[in-house]
């Protein structure tokens, strides 16, 4: 079972054996300092962005490796039924979106990782839509 962890000043998400097989990689790594938002989303399937690409994907039961959009790329491991943690990574990390269903005790889960976090957005407690394509600031 998945597990988000802090090592030092770094975010780890922590896969079991047959997750890793699943998602086709290893255990997902970044620093705390990418973090930008944490959200708890309680409906699974609305933390899914983008369309499937390496990983498992068997509606009902399991959603887990990458999903690719025009933001960029996220890591999902989510199973039906219960809450999602949603960590929003600042641009430049390997990730847009890290989601991962965990058991119980997401609020503070979610909490946890704010107060370590040393970069988190506070402006609002929602998760940010992905930019428009044709809305993108040229520079």
């Amino acid at each position: 079972m998945r597990r988000i962890l802090v090592k030092g000043d770094d975010l780890l998400i922590r896969l079991s054996w047959w997750e890793k097989a699943a998602a086709r990689r290893g255990n997902v790594h970044v620093p705390l300092a990418a973090v930008c938002r944490v959200t708890v989303e309680p409906d699974w399937w609305r933390a899914l962005r983008g369309v499937a690409q390496r990983g498992a994907w068997i509606p009902g039961v399991m959603c887990i490796g990458m999903r690719g959009h025009h933001g960029g790329e996220d890591f999902v491991a989510v199973r039906p039924g219960r809450p999602v943690v949603c960590i929003e990574l600042w641009p430049g990390a390997p990730f847009s979106l890290l989601a991962v269903s965990v058991p119980d005790h997401a609020d503070a889960a979610a909490q946890r990782l704010c107060r370590v976090a040393p970069r988190i957005d506070s402006s609002t407690c929602r998760r940010q839509a992905l930019p428009i394509p044709e809305e993108r600031d040229p520079s």
